[in-house]
Parts: structure tokens; C-alpha cells; sequence
């Protein structure tokens, strides 16, 4: 039997698109934990690696979200344990605040088709690097932190600094959207984000090099 990993889900339609596909390739089982539907977070014992999705939620709106501050313990015994964990968006920030900075709105919202510029660790990178100093992504957010202590910078953008960190070897937090395919795009039209295919494939092609990067990391 393959590694069991646990994939957390915040909105209907913010799923894992393309990393189900990746996993299921590599022989990995997982499950989803879907915190709309008030579904338990799993114990890190129980578990080999951790994927934390997006969502509309903010970090700090804990008070109105209990299971974020759940989120949060869980992500620091991950990362404690050297459980390999790979978090999107608003993962990436639950991630931040884990590690023990404070997440807060930026200074606008950055939306759509994109990319990201690679640090010099960034493109030597197990998991991002290799492919040049550019990455096309999705953008979908409006919040931002400032490097925890002991991350190392990955990826950036004019706008928000801190696109990619990574903490320890296998611990990573993407502030973008790399999991997109197109029925995860079709899903998001539907939710005010309108994605040209040929920009869709793009970030697909790019983002399956990265979650299989970092699934074979694992």
C-alpha cells in the first residue's frame, strides 16, 4: 500500500485539481478533509504527508473559522516532524503563521493568469527549479506575511514578495495557485475567475512538474 496523505479542503470549489492525478500515478493514497462540510482534521501521527488547499477565509478570521486554528497546530507538528507538506494559498499563509509571523491584507488584490519570479534559491530548487528563472501560476489572493524565520525565499512578485517559501527540506508554502487543470478552471469561471484556456494549460504543464517534483521529494 502507498503512503497515506491527507489533502485539506476549505471550499466546495476550491478542490486539489490536478494533485489527486499526481498522487494516484505514484501509487499514493490519500483522503480529503473537507472543513465545509465540518469533517475532523486528521492526527499527524496518522499520516505521511499534508496538503493544505486555498480558500476565501483569512487567517485571522479564526474567531469565524474555529478549524484554522487546528490548521495552524497541525501545520507546526508537521513541520516539527518533518512530515513532507505541501500548502497552496491559503495554506501557504496558515503555513506563515504556523511558523510564527502574522498574516494580514496586502495592498490589493492579485488575480488571474501570471507568473512568478524565482529567486536564486528558487531555481536551484528540487521542487521549483529547473525550468527558468519564470513560472506561469494563477493568482487569487489579497493577504501576505513576511518570511518566517529560518524559511528560504523561493519565488516572488513585484506585488507580494513572499510567492514561495520553503522551511526544512520538505515543507513548502505556495502563496499562488499551481494545481490548476481545466475542470478546476470550469469550476472557477463559475466563481468570478475567468481563465483563458491557452494560459490554463500553461500553469497545468507547469504546476505538474512541480507537484510531481515535490510528490517524488516526498
Amino acid at each position: 500500500m502507498g503512503a497515506m496523505w491527507s489533502i485539506i479542503q476549505h471550499m466546495p470549489w476550491e478542490g486539489p485539481g490536478l494533485i489527486p492525478e499526481e498522487m494516484t500515478a505514484l501509487g499514493m493514497t490519500y483522503q480529503t478533509h473537507r472543513m465545509d462540510m465540518d469533517a475532523p482534521l486528521p492526527g499527524i501521527e496518522t499520516i505521511d504527508g499534508l496538503v493544505v488547499m486555498g480558500g476565501t477565509m483569512g487567517v485571522y478570521e479564526a474567531d469565524q473559522f474555529p478549524f484554522l486554528a487546528g490548521e495552524i497546530a497541525l501545520l507546526a507538528a508537521a513541520v516539527k516532524r518533518g512530515t513532507p507538506t505541501l500548502a497552496i494559498c491559503l495554506g501557504a499563509q496558515l503555513l506563515a503563521a504556523a511558523l510564527g509571523v502574522q498574516v494580514a491584507p496586502g495592498p490589493s488584490w492579485e488575480v488571474g493568469a501570471g507568473e512568478v519570479t524565482l529567486t536564486e534559491h528558487g531555481r536551484r530548487d528540487a521542487v521549483l527549479g529547473g525550468a527558468g528563472t519564470r513560472m506561469p501560476v494563477v493568482h487569487w489572493h489579497h493577504d501576505t506575511f513576511p518570511l518566517p524565520t529560518g524559511a528560504t525565499l523561493l519565488a516572488s512578485t513585484d506585488v507580494y514578495p513572499q510567492q514561495a517559501f520553503r522551511v526544512g527540506l520538505r515543507a513548502y508554502g505556495l502563496q499562488f495557485h499551481c494545481e490548476v487543470n481545466a475542470a478546476l478552471a470550469l469550476d472557477w469561471a463559475g466563481h468570478g475567475l475567468a481563465l483563458d484556456a491557452s494560459a490554463v494549460a500553461m500553469v497545468e504543464a507547469a504546476g505538474r512538474r512541480v507537484v510531481r517534483n515535490f510528490l517524488e521529494l516526498a
